[in-house]
């Protein structure tokens, strides 16, 4: 076999010859196949916490392998390998290939590079700049500042950790592409404690950017803030009501119920195979006039962002909601094929050991005209949420329950208490038609958020500005 590009220059130099990569996508992909990918992946992993002033816990790990893909009408065989010698990969891409019905080889295809999306993050481990010893000493400065915040203050916990993973993917019509993708992430969680009550405040952020802005930057203590806060403030909330009453959202993290209760319905699969409630709705109205939600993985920094997906896509800025009207689903390459349609640049992967799922990157609502007082002020009776807990949603139904981890009970306008104990019950596209007003205060979240779905674990971004619910069922403690 004649090797097309041996004096091509690469964008990167894999761990794998170029010559080895050749002959594996050629074994791999028989003349039947729709389409087909290896994917090669380096990463490594560093972490290290701090408990009751001293660390307790320091990890570090790396892996490696190879994902080998075939795609044939709606099926797709996938092997992988963590083993980089030749046999092993050759032997993942006839594992691959044999979900092909056509064993007839096809032509062999020269690799050859391809340019990717401008850089939206820097291509160097973000744990460069900040050893070990420096880490400690930025857990310790933060432990210190949380007991200097009050002296109710009895325990603190910090935890920060980054990765790096080094991407190669080689297609099917033999483009390589290269990617580098930083992720760092800081956490913070305080117990305080008055007259044998404890509660607990955290608070967290990161992104694709250097460990040294946490050390550089007032960020870090402003998590600390945030954190003493929000443990301070439970100690004095109310339990919360319970009932059918309107709602307010605050902006940034709330977003987190846009993702799971309305983004994931709009994601290809679901709405391919018809199990989605926004499935064949394109053109239609799905919420309320002014509701303009996008999914943008192009944003410089950001959590959820990639140059490229895990397919090798360049990622885009996708209005899937414009003013109220379905107008598009986020889509890998299988999907968008199936669907008659384009890639969105949203094929998504855990690691090389995972199969290509269309998943969200950063996912918001873009702002509106209302001032958050306004909106805030319209409130007879209600709740503020502020910052969201856990939640669970069904995809196929749209509903949802999420619980608050900062809330406030509004009455006449004006907030009266904070409560604790408020869940947040609905249906994902119900909700979008009864939001009246819509904030001027777009935000996105500190960069927090992991997806789940299929098993496996993505980083994205959420965000919201204000926004006035009419209606919504708060499940409550309040007797």
């Amino acid at each position: 076999m004649t090797i097309a590009t041996m004096t091509l220059k690469l964008p990167d130099t894999p761990p794998v010859s170029i010559e080895t990569l050749q002959s594996v996508l050629s074994h791999m992909l028989p003349a039947g196949a729709d389409d087909g990918d290896l994917y090669l992946e380096h990463s490594s992993m560093e972490s290290i916490a701090l408990e009751e002033g001293r660390v307790k816990h320091v990890s570090a790990s790396t892996h490696q392998g190879l994902g080998a893909r075939v795609i044939k009408g709606e099926s797709a065989g996938h092997a992988f390998t963590d083993r980089l010698d030749t046999a092993s990969l050759m032997q993942a891409a006839g594992s691959a290939r044999a979900i092909a019905t056509s064993h007839q080889d096809r032509p062999p295809v020269a690799i050859h590079s391809q340019a990717t999306a401008p850089t939206l993050y820097s291509g160097s481990n973000p744990a460069l700049g900040l050893d070990f010893t420096m880490r400690k000493e930025l857990l310790e400065r933060l432990d210190r500042l949380a007991r200097s915040l009050d002296p109710r203050v009895k325990q603190v916990f910090a935890n920060v950790s980054s990765s790096f993973s080094d991407i190669h993917i080689v297609r099917m019509d033999g483009a390589f592409i290269h990617d580098a993708r930083p992720l760092v992430r800081l956490n913070v969680s305080v117990v305080v404690e008055q007259n044998g009550k404890r509660e607990t405040g955290s608070a967290g952020g990161g992104g694709r950017f250097s460990l040294l802005r946490f050390a550089e930057q007032d960020k870090a203590e402003e998590l600390v803030r945030t954190a003493v806060r929000l443990a301070l403030l439970n100690l004095d909330a109310h339990d919360a009501p319970a009932g059918t009453m309107p709602v307010v959202l605050g902006p940034g993290w709330p977003g987190i119920l846009l993702h799971e209760a309305i983004g994931h319905g709009l994601e290809g699969d679901f709405n391919r195979k018809g199990t989605s409630v926004f499935s064949n709705k394109l053109g239609e109205r799905v919420a309320a006039k002014g509701i303009t939600v996008v999914d943008d993985g192009t944003i410089a920094e950001r959590r959820g962002s990639l140059n490229v997906d895990d397919e090798g896509m360049a990622t885009k800025r996708n209005t899937v909601i414009e003013d109220g009207i379905l107008t598009g689903y986020l889509l890998d390459r299988q999907n968008a094929r199936l669907m008659g349609k384009e890639s969105t640049g949203n094929g998504r992967r855990e690691s090389y050991a995972h199969q290509v799922l269309p998943r969200m990157t950063n996912t918001f609502m873009l702002p509106g005209n209302d001032s958050p007082d306004d909106i805030l002020a319209s409130l007879d009776r209600g709740i503020y949420a502020v910052n969201f807990g856990g939640g669970q949603v069904d995809i196929t139904s749209g509903k949802f329950v999420f619980t608050t981890s900062e809330a406030y009970y509004v009455e006449n306008g004006k907030i009266q208490y904070p409560v604790k104990g408020a869940t947040l019950i609905g249906v994902g596209h119900e909700v979008l038609q009864k939001v009246s007003m819509i904030g001027n205060d777009l935000e996105l979240d500190p960069g927090v958020g992991t997806c789940g779905k299929g098993g496996q674990s993505v980083p994205v971004g959420v965000g919201l500005p204000t926004l006035r619910i009419d209606e919504l069922t708060v499940g409550g403690t309040e007797a």
